[in-house]
């Protein structure tokens, strides 16, 4: 049978025309029945606790508050902040002292517990602890005696980070070689294991070595749902499937606060948050493959038989004629002698429309992570509950996913994510030079631009997937996504230069690489509309629509 075949659907005139799968999803299976919503339902549990996974850290190794043992005036069970604090530590006030320094002995004198006169101290002088008495016992600071080793303590997250760059390549190799379900399993499976592992764990070294090789093994299992997901939704339903992910995972957020807040040791959260992970290995079962990747390696026979179990949930007929042209390309490439195919690398570069985008679009997924994750770690300064307000930093991202639902289908693509872009770099400039006193003003720009970068997170996923064509999706996604982990693993030393630099430098940091962002997408094409490439030939197509769109206007 020809491609060009023509297909009678319903009452609609014929038509001749070349199908794909968007064709049969858009026509007669439905962009987002109830097959994929099972679907979307089913990726809610591993997104869930891939989201949890991915955040532990920030409780597991919070710092705790310190103070300097001080031998002559504590006894066997020390008070951590006694009425005699004072008294052999610097401070202003008994909520305001030295972590980790105290005032040198001035003399031999000792007392029994609750005993400790100011004499027996030179407050002209002070020297480090040699011990300390920890707050509570709740976070690894404790166990591995971290107190005052903050570059210890901190580095936990950027070392994490830098385990994710390694995990994206191999799992999109994984995902394009063996499917994007056993990509997922395998993320997920291999993160429940080393978090139980940890979990026992009574070595700082040890403890490290466990979190990057979490990331660098099982720190992909978002991206495999996403993919999963928006592969099988219709062009016109992608933007809210992709939406609802991101929505799931901040709720995976949402519920890390709440079960860190009520399970604060570090040990048991761990358990909690990690042994379900377990659970995954029944998904071989329950979740079918993307029958975008099945067709992309010319598996048509299980691919058709998932679509029609999409036709019978969704309960929607699916006429043979669309399944026999969706057929006859690999019916036609039997026949063909197949070349040796380049090398993806060799491929791109040969490309120059490719390969602008293979510049532009990591660094537009730098800019992202540096913003998104730096705002969030910069708030913790805010005061009050810690757990409250990763709560309440985790839900102001979730109007921002759903305005991309809203605009990315109605205004496209490019303008939503350079509106975001520019917006969030207007609020932090704003934040940086807004003068003291104006604390409410303040606090609203600080919130309205992490609302923008969401709406820039969730409305660069969809993009991105459209940017690229299906035989190499998940590859090039994995070496986006691994290049704009740099912005991530900078963030959690945002900090630092705040105190180093200048106190509003991270949003000055974050508006200009915002502002840069939104400039470089100027050179990218709009996606509104077009059906995902699987080819590069089809992926490259996009621009030159658009540059005809453009000379036509």
């Amino acid at each position: 049978m020809p491609l060009d075949e023509k297909i009678e659907t319903g009452n609609k005139k014929e038509v001749k025309k070349k199908l794909d799968l968007d064709d049969v999803l858009t026509q007669e299976l439905g962009q987002l029945g109830k097959y994929q919503l099972l679907t979307i339902l089913l990726a809610a549990f591993p997104t869930v606790f891939a989201a949890m996974a991915n955040n532990e850290y920030i409780f597991t190794t919070a710092r705790i508050p310190t103070r300097c043992l001080i031998p002559q005036c504590d006894g066997d069970k020390p008070e951590f902040a006694p009425e005699w604090l004072l008294n052999a530590i610097p401070g202003s006030s008994m909520d305001s002292f030295d972590n980790c320094a105290r005032y040198r002995n001035s003399s031999a004198e000792s007392g029994g517990a609750g005993q400790c006169a100011k004499e027996w101290f030179d407050s002209t002088q002070t020297e480090p602890c040699e011990e300390y008495v920890y707050q509570n016992t709740l976070t690894i600071v404790y166990d591995f005696e971290l107190a005052c080793e903050e570059w210890k303590r901190s580095q936990i997250g950027s070392l994490r980070t830098i385990g994710t760059m390694l995990v994206q390549p191999i799992t999109g190799y994984i995902s394009d070689r063996w499917g994007r379900r056993v990509a997922l399993i395998l993320n997920t499976f291999n993160t429940g294991c080393l978090g139980l592992v940890r979990s026992f764990i009574h070595s700082y070294n040890w403890f490290l070595v466990t979190e990057i090789l979490e990331e660098a093994v099982g720190g992909a299992a978002f991206m495999s749902c996403y993919i999963l997901v928006t592969e099988l939704a219709g062009p016109q339903r992608r933007v809210i499937a992709g939406a609802t992910m991101s929505t799931i995972s901040t709720l995976g957020q949402i519920v890390l606060g709440l079960v860190a807040w009520g399970v604060p040791a570090w040990r048991p959260l761990t358990q909690i948050i990690y042994a379900p992970h377990l659970l995954i290995v029944t998904y071989f079962w329950l979740i079918s493959e993307s029958v975008r990747w099945l067709m992309s390696k010319g598996r048509y026979e299980e691919s058709e038989a998932i679509l029609k179990r999409v036709a019978k949930m969704n309960k929607r007929p699916l006429s043979d004629k669309f399944l026999q042209v969706l057929r006859a390309p690999a019916e036609v490439e039997k026949l063909k002698e197949k070349p040796s195919e380049p090398w993806l690398v060799t491929q791109v570069i040969k490309s120059p429309i490719m390969l602008l985008r293979c510049v532009i679009i990591p660094i537009v997924w730098i800019t992202t992570g540096l913003v998104f994750h730096g705002i969030i770690i910069n708030s913790v300064n805010l005061s009050g509950n810690r757990y409250l307000n990763y709560i309440y930093v985790a839900l102001v991202g979730i109007p921002g996913y759903w305005t991309a639902i809203l605009l990315l289908d109605r205004i496209g693509r490019k303008p939503v994510l350079i509106g975001g872009f520019w917006l969030c770099a207007g609020c932090q400039i704003g934040y940086a030079l807004m003068p003291s006193g104006y604390k409410g003003l303040s606090l609203m720009l600080y919130l309205v631009g992490k609302y923008a970068i969401s709406t820039v997170m969730t409305s660069l996923y969809v993009y991105t997937a459209e940017l690229y064509p299906t035989k190499y999706r998940h590859s090039l996604l994995a070496f986006t996504a691994t290049v704009g982990r740099l912005g991530a693993i900078v963030s959690p030393l945002t900090p630092a230069m705040a105190l180093t630099v200048w106190e509003h430098f991270p949003s000055v940091l974050f508006g200009s690489f915002a502002l840069l962002s939104g400039l470089l997408l100027l050179l990218t094409p709009e996606t509104l509309g077009i059906k995902l490439p699987d080819t590069m030939e089809e992926a490259e197509q996009s621009s030159l629509r658009t540059r005809n769109k453009s000379l036509q206007s």
